[in-house]
């Protein structure tokens, strides 16, 4: 438990055992562990260096052990303060390595990765290897025969560590059965989703320093190449134009009340579940057929509700719910 801190198993053995004393000699210590005195001397003088144990000066030599909240607290800040350190000096060195191979090598700047095994693997390193943000343009074809039903699972636990994602799916998506319910658990662990029309591929960047586009032709449904972009004008260009769409993009929103499935009696200031996702799906240019098959309705039960939010909203056109939603803040 203790090994990412500096102790050996040994260590940890002799330090427990002294915790379990509070004073102990060495002969003790090496009783309670099962181990050679030399050794045990070797592990107390560990812990002493560590600042989790104190020296006595009286004969015999007896150990103290430091209360383990404050001395543990205490080797973890200094364990950190040295990670910081050397994540700082690898940010210097990858400026460096930019600096040198942004020209020098253009043919190391684009790594094509062949074999679908291959592709996914180094997606997924992609993704573990991100501190900051992953930002990604989302549309069909999928690999997997489910398509966009189950959650990114490695997505879900970087979020949860902080790492952001930003997301603009494709509005072809909208018409895919789960793709709502899929990206209804990205958003509620912190993903920040949003819809466009026309994305020109498939992209996923990592922080300021990685990319991979997915090569695909038309009628391929399995992912079995991809680019991968390293630090060059062509990353800076792929990162102006994903700011650029996301700007344009219509953000996803989930309703904050949990309002009731089926329920549309609300608050003037107030939208159903359904009247929320709804909203964001016409707005990014979803038609009758594509919000139906997404939210799990007929057609007719999507005219229906769009008819009363006209009649809730005094509005004559979609165009009008879509203006009254944005000035709202709803869409």
């Amino acid at each position: 438990m203790l090994e990412s801190i500096g102790l050996s198993r040994q260590d940890e053995s002799v330090y427990e055992a002294l915790v379990r004393r509070v004073h102990a000699t060495v002969a003790e210590l090496a009783h309670d562990c099962r181990l050679p005195a030399p050794a045990t001397r070797r592990s107390v003088r560990s812990l002493v260096a560590l600042g989790l144990a104190v020296r006595s000066t009286g004969r015999p030599v007896t150990y103290a052990a430091v209360s383990p909240d404050s001395a543990l607290e205490a080797v973890l800040r200094d364990r950190e303060r040295a990670l910081n350190d050397v994540r700082s000096h690898v940010s210097g060195l990858m400026d460096l390595y930019r600096a040198g191979t942004r020209f020098v090598n253009p043919g190391e700047l684009v790594e094509v990765v062949s074999g679908r095994d291959d592709v996914n693997r180094r997606w997924a390193q992609l993704q573990q290897s991100t501190r900051t943000q992953v930002r990604g343009f989302d549309r069909p074809p999928y690999a997997s025969h489910e398509e966009h039903t189950e959650p990114n699972p490695v997505e879900l636990e970087l979020l949860k560590r902080g790492v952001a994602y930003r997301v603009i799916y494709d509005s072809t998506v909208l018409s895919l059965p789960g793709w709502l319910a899929d990206v209804t658990v990205g958003v509620r662990h912190g993903e920040q989703a949003r819809v466009a029309a026309d994305l020109p591929m498939k992209l996923a960047i990592s922080d300021d320093r990685l990319a991979i586009i997915p090569l695909l032709r038309p009628g391929d449904h399995t992912v079995t190449a991809s680019y991968l972009i390293h630090p060059s004008p062509l990353l800076d260009a792929l990162i102006a134009l994903f700011e650029a769409l996301w700007e344009r993009s219509v953000q996803v929103r989930l309703p904050s009340n949990g309002g009731a499935p089926g329920r549309l009696e609300q608050a003037p200031d107030e939208l159903t579940a359904e009247e929320a996702k709804l909203l964001t799906l016409l707005a990014a240019g979803a038609t009758d057929k594509s919000a139906g098959r997404a939210l799990g309705w007929s057609e007719r039960t999507v005219q229906r509700h769009v008819t009363r939010l006209m009649q809730r909203f005094g509005a004559q056109t979609r165009f009008q719910i879509a203006m009254e939603a944005t000035r709202r803040g709803w869409i």
